[in-house]
């Protein structure tokens, strides 16, 4: 359902704007759009969204097409699996069907990951690759890396939303919010993030 708040921002936005390039299930339309909005750098990449049945380990993952990995930065094209199910440890729910705020931040946090791989050259990203593929503390520093430009890029509260939504699941399986709590930003952590970022702006805002 709509909120008012997003009735607003449509109202304000030319929101169908932030499609260009991008192929988006319909049933996840206006969440993509409303996070790809907030990260105006991504207006002309190519980026696929697309259900799958399964994700290892993850509700969504982003990636680069193996395809235009050699090609320059501002030229490869990019896909954000979304896992087709939320997967409780007795239930199961259609992704799409969860509350638009928390998929606005999940969504949100994989394009912070896409802007993280716009600044890396091929070397870079093969590195990423193997230090995903076998350093615990590398995938910490990656999953930091994509909450910080989340949040940098004004989702902070839908970050915040999701955070809290997953580890307080009594249904999710302890293993999957462990690995959450252990890796990723807290909400606390966001929380002291929006604040810093907000003083600064302040401070900005009086010179």
């Amino acid at each position: 359902m709509m909120t008012n708040n997003t009735a607003n921002f449509l109202a304000d936005t030319n929101i169908k704007s932030f499609a260009q390039h991008k192929k988006i299930p319909k049933v996840i339309e206006e969440s993509a759009l409303i996070a790809l909005s907030h990260y105006p750098e991504l207006k002309d990449a190519e980026i696929d969204f697309v259900f799958k049945q399964n994700i290892k380990k993850s509700v969504m993952q982003a990636q680069p097409k193996f395809a235009t990995i050699l090609k320059k930065r501002k030229k490869r094209a990019y896909q954000i699996n979304i896992s087709a199910m939320f997967k409780l440890t007795h239930s199961a729910t259609p992704i799409h069907q969860l509350p638009q705020n928390i998929m606005i931040g999940w969504i949100g946090h994989e394009l912070g990951h896409v802007m993280d791989y716009r600044q890396r050259n091929l070397v870079g990203m093969l590195g990423f690759g193997v230090g995903y593929l076998f350093s615990e503390k590398y995938i910490q520093k990656a999953e930091r890396v994509a909450d910080t430009f989340a949040v940098n890029h004004g989702l902070g509260a839908y970050i915040i939303d999701t955070k809290r939504f997953i580890l307080d699941q009594t249904d999710l399986p302890e293993k999957y919010k462990a690995r959450i709590a252990r890796l990723y930003l807290s909400p606390d952590d966001i929380v002291e993030q929006v604040r810093k970022l907000e003083e600064a702006k302040t401070l900005d805002k009086s010179f």
